[in-house]
């Protein structure tokens, strides 16, 4: 799947390298009791720690440290049981103390992987390099005031995991196919609910080119904390292009900090890319370095969920889905969870097609995410049964299940008060046959013609009852009325 941009002076690889920003799901701060929740009032989720009030000192969140395990764990990483908290020195107004508390030479989670599903069916592996965990800045607003920019401290102390992948990408398309199945894994695992658009889940990408077929690495400029996957494609095909039509004009690619214009659809210079020693790291002195028990990491690996490939792979073989349906079911764990109910002694692939195609499509007309749904799993899969019965036909169940969605009533109770029960009386049928074929007796000689078209009449007899005659009933009629 690898992108090639074709340059005038030939044909050149993309390698890019992405930095995940993962908020961690827990109710308190990193190093603080301070509270985590989202839309709070300014400045009023902090203590005198994300201050960094003179004296204060932190104190480690163990629930945040369980949950950088649980997730290096999710992602078939090394999880070490040594780490170390340091000191990033920076300056910048919503950073406090000056400086942030990350990790960087003993990182608590060391190399993994993640597979991601390719559009042909195969998979490919993106290396993780490492997973480490920092606390979060506050957040300077620059659209509050004419004059002056606000500060709001909520987020500062915020635990996050950096998830920094190997440089591995090789598309826009492949980033965004990571992206996906990393934040389906850390939803799965109930480390990050991956909101985007909340921020809790950010992403810095690292792009740089190099001829087709060179094992040399280019010059890598890093777009920092582009906010959607539709955006971290297009930012990493702008600055591609861009450095390729640079290298080839005789100039040279600058190591530097570049931001997204989503308007204009561009990159654009930020700041000189910082190296390690600017920040000057050093272990913080009011933490301890952390030593884990490896009976807390066999805890915390025995109580993994099933996660999204091995249930890929198991709706694959329990249920006999394609390789595409069992994917679609299992992005999220809740759509996963609704068919699982929904099919319970059914028909696996009926019960696909109805989740994937019309309930999915009804949820995405309502702009509601599927814990909205009006319709459960249990009304789902009555509806499948009334259809398997012969109590109704498909196209009105289809009716059936759009009048559930809008109302929350249970098919059955749809279609007594509607009078939506299949016709399966062939004493009803059988005059409006006779009469359709003795008004159109062209048509008659065209279907003996040519029996393929006989579905004339079988639509014409539908229409006539409201959709509510057996459709295989009415072709088999129609074929002996007609001597086919």
């Amino acid at each position: 799947m690898g992108w090639i941009v074709e340059g005038s002076t030939g044909r050149w690889e993309i390698v890019v390298g992405l930095e995940v920003h993962a908020q961690v799901i827990s109710r308190a701060k990193l190093f603080s009791g301070a509270s985590t929740e989202f839309g709070a009032a300014p400045n009023h989720q902090v203590s005198p720690v994300d201050a960094g009030m003179p004296g204060m000192l932190p104190v480690l969140n163990r629930y945040c440290v369980e949950q950088a395990v649980r997730t290096g764990l999710g992602l078939e990483a090394q999880i070490n049981t040594y780490s170390v908290f340091e000191r990033k020195n920076y300056f910048y107004p919503d950073l406090p103390t000056g400086y942030q508390i990350s990790q960087y030479q003993h990182p608590i989670v060391g190399k993994g992987r993640v597979l991601i599903d390719l559009p042909d069916g195969r998979t490919r592996a993106i290396g993780i390099t490492r997973l480490h965990l920092e606390q979060d800045a506050g957040k300077s607003l620059h659209d509050q005031h004419d004059a002056a920019t606000l500060i709001d401290l909520n987020r500062c102390g915020v635990a996050l995991m950096e998830i920094v992948s190997e440089p591995d990408i090789r598309a826009p398309e492949e980033a965004v196919l990571y992206l996906r199945k990393l934040r389906s894994i850390l939803r799965y695992l109930g480390t990050c609910d991956g909101n985007m658009e909340e921020g809790s889940l950010r992403c810095d990408a690292n792009v740089s080119v190099r001829r087709e077929g060179s094992d040399a690495l280019g010059t890598r400029c890093e777009i920092k904390n582009v906010n959607s996957m539709r955006f971290v494609a297009k930012a990493i095909e702008y600055e591609a292009r861009r450095q390729v039509e640079l290298l080839e004009a005789g100039g040279r690619v600058e190591q530097e900090t570049r931001l997204f214009d989503a308007v204009r659809g561009e990159t654009r210079s930020m700041r000189n890319k910082e190296e390690a020693h600017d920040y000057r790291y050093f272990p913080d002195p009011d933490l301890l370095p952390l030593v884990l028990d490896e009976a807390l990491i066999e805890r915390l690996r025995a109580e993994l969920p099933e996660l999204p490939d091995a249930k890929r792979q198991r709706f694959e073989r329990e249920y006999g889905l394609s390789v595409y349906d069992a994917g679609v079911l299992v992005a999220e764990q809740a759509t996963a969870d609704y068919f699982e109910a929904a099919t319970r002694g059914r028909d696996a692939k009926q019960t696909a097609n109805w989740v994937i195609n019309e309930l999915f499509g009804m949820l995405g007309k309502a702009g509601l995410p599927l814990e909205s749904s009006p319709v459960t799993p249990a009304q789902l899969g009555s509806l499948i049964d009334l259809v398997n019965a012969g109590t109704i036909s498909g196209r009105i169940a289809k009716d059936v299940f759009a009048i559930m969605f809008e109302t929350g009533d249970d098919p059955g109770s749809i279609v007594e008060a509607r009078g939506l029960r299949q016709v399966t009386d062939m004493s009803a049928i059988e005059p409006i046959v006779d009469r359709l074929i003795a008004e159109n007796p062209g048509q008659v000689e065209t279907v003996r013609k040519n029996p393929k078209v006989a579905g004339w009449f079988t639509g014409q007899v539908m229409k006539a009852t409201g959709g509510k005659a057996n459709p295989q009933l009415v072709n088999e009629l129609v074929a002996r009325k007609l001597g086919l």
